[in-house]
């Protein structure tokens, strides 16, 4: 036994019980090996830079990490081969992981919401590898420099994000930069998806001056990257020279805190009502002469019943179509009579502000015989200083799985397993009010999200001389918790402002709301997940916008050259099917 003992000391330097330090360093070595190696692996690289742009989104919000955190995915478009026997699978788990987690708050409102989660998820982590294989083609086929191909892919498939299966795009690169207005007022001309490219751009030239598998340092790219950016600071400090404005309204956002599922109980109905009123009284306390009032999105709990010409009810019903209508309107004038007393005792004001609420509209109408057809719309209703409907804008855009289930016409049973009775029909125009010498144009939650939608409405208006000067968004953001949905949100509502050059407000629940002018800068922010009131006094903009006369111009040709790089590499593979060894000839994928 001693002599083994001995054996050993004699070998390790050390008694039987100590670590060696040879073999602990040849452990830490190896683990460091295999880490470098991993890092420089095609799903090493993918996962890196996920991790970098996930870190420059909220929650992180570190914003300047996005202008190089996609350089490990640059670096997979630079180098001759991709390691591994299916690198764009390892790219797309990747972009998957990444897309978990920047939007996990999708799995918040019910357990149902779990599968739309990993459906969207699914879905977005493709881009990702469309991303790096169409740059790849570009650069490794065609010959053309990471710093043209890599912003140009980028931007072509941002636009096709914000369009295919009904459009998404939170978690953009450009909605990183909101905290500097300067280098994002160029989205006037380019639009939020351009100021994505942008950011791709830098990330390119960084990525292109980095030594990298064989291939020096280069210092070149510097010049490009300084000009354009210095071009686009340029510009964005042109635009904001100067004074564009004139005094605009007065008016009240409210922000009450109610969670998404206490709106649906009919217990609680008048607590949402009491926490509404007395925010609004606490916003008339401030400011008694508004020019309006706002509330969120379907806080205004009481539905607004409308009926089709010559409607004939069914013999069942218990109320004629008159008693629920006169119901319907009984309410909102009941709501300005509150208003008025408030303003009338204490500032001897001689009538309340307009209000616009978010409400439930159910319209009905005769499908023939007995039958009725009831057609529910999410709604922002205007309601004049009397209590009667000035206007109301039914919800365009509706949200799939949160206000309807794909298919479920077909088949029912969906509703019965989520939190929704039933989908929403989807409105047909645009609206703009005006009150006073000033035209709102109201959009409800996730329409903001859509840049083509936005603009789409602004030009209807305009056509029928009626273009907005105020756009109003009216959210319920209850479902999410707090979390960085709020967040991702609101960096949409500040490209809208830019694009459009006007000023948006919005009043959300539980968040954010917010008051953005029309260079994008948030004049004003409500808390997260508090009752909080805002009094907003937007200046409205006389300046025209190169986006909303022109739309995507810039990203659609950069969505075409994506077109033209697919047609490359299909063609490449069908000519290589066509070779001596078709059976050896695998697609990348």
């Amino acid at each position: 036994m001693a002599a083994t003992t001995a054996g050993v000391q004699n070998l390790s330097g050390k008694s039987a019980g100590q670590e060696s330090p040879v073999f602990g360093a040849a452990i830490e070595g190896s683990l460091a090996s295999r880490l470098a190696g991993f890092l420089q692996s095609t799903l090493g690289l993918g996962l890196l830079g996920s991790l970098l742009v996930y870190l420059a989104l909220p929650p992180c919000n570190l914003w300047p990490l996005a202008w190089v955190a996609p350089v490990p995915w640059l670096l997979l478009v630079r180098q001759a081969e991709l390691t591994g026997k299916r690198p764009y699978r390892a790219l797309w788990l990747a972009g998957f992981v990444f897309w978990l987690a920047a939007i996990h708050w999708l799995r918040l409102p019910h357990w149902t919401t779990y599968f739309g989660w990993l459906a969207l998820s699914f879905y977005l982590a493709f881009y990702v590898p469309a991303f790096v294989g169409l740059s790849r083609v570009a650069v490794q086929r065609l010959g053309i420099s990471v710093v043209l191909a890599a912003p140009v892919v980028w931007t072509g498939l941002e636009l096709a994000r914000g369009h295919l299966l009904s459009g998404f795009t939170m978690g953009a690169l450009s909605h990183t930069q909101i905290r500097w207005p300067a280098v994002i007022q160029i989205a006037d001309v380019i639009g939020d998806y351009g100021v994505s490219g942008l950011v791709m751009f830098v990330a390119a030239c960084v990525a292109r001056m980095m030594p990298w598998r064989g291939q020096r340092l280069t210092l070149g790219p510097a010049v490009p990257l300084a000009a354009v950016v210095l071009a686009a600071l340029g510009y964005g400090l042109w635009r904001t020279a100067g004074d564009h404005t004139r005094p605009g309204p007065a008016v009240a956002l409210i922000q009450g805190s109610i969670d998404a599922e206490i709106k649906a109980d009919e217990k609680k109905l008048n607590s949402v009502l009491d926490e509404y009123l007395k925010l609004s009284k606490q916003a008339l306390d401030e400011q008694p002469n508004l020019d309006l009032l706002v509330w969120p999105e379907t806080m205004y709990r009481y539905p607004l019943f409308t009926f089709a010409d010559g409607f004939k009810p069914p013999t069942d019903w218990a109320s004629t179509p008159a008693e629920l209508s006169h119901t319907s309107l009984k309410n909102l004038r009941d709501l300005q009579e509150y208003f008025r007393a408030i303003v009338e005792d204490k500032y001897g004001a001689p009538l309340p502000p307009p209000l616009l609420l978010g409400i439930d509209a159910v319209h009905f109408s005769n499908e023939g015989g007995n039958h009725y057809q009831e057609d529910y719309f999410n709604s922002a209703l205007f309601v004049n200083s009397q209590g009667e409907p000035l206007s109301q804008y039914d919800k365009m855009h509706p949200v799939m799985f949160g206000e309807y289930i794909p298919l479920a016409d077909w088949f029912p049973f969906l509703y019965r397993i989520t939190p929704l009775t039933g989908g929403l029909t989807s409105g047909t125009k645009a609206l703009s009010q005006k009150l006073g010498d000033v035209r709102y144009a109201p959009s409800i939650c996730y329409e903001t999200v859509i840049p083509h939608l936005i603009r789409w409405q602004v030009l209807q208006l305009r056509a029928q001389g009626e273009e907005p000067d105020v756009l109003v968004n009216i959210t319920n953001d209850g479902w999410f918790r707090g979390s960085s949905e709020l967040d991702m949100h609101l960096a949409c509502g500040v490209f809208r402002a830019i694009e459009m050059r006007k000023p948006l407000l919005i009043s959300a629940n539980t968040g954010f709301s917010a008051w953005i002018d029309s260079e994008g800068q948030i004049v004003q922010q409500a808390a997260r997940r508090a009752a909080d009131v805002i009094i907003a006094k937007p200046q409205l903009d006389c300046r025209q916008s190169f986006y909303l006369d022109h739309g995507d111009l810039f990203s659609g040709i950069c969505l075409t050259a994506c077109l033209g790089l697919a047609i490359v590499e299909l063609w490449d593979w069908r000519r290589k099917l066509r070779g001596n060894h078709p059976a050896e000839i695998k697609p990348p994928w």
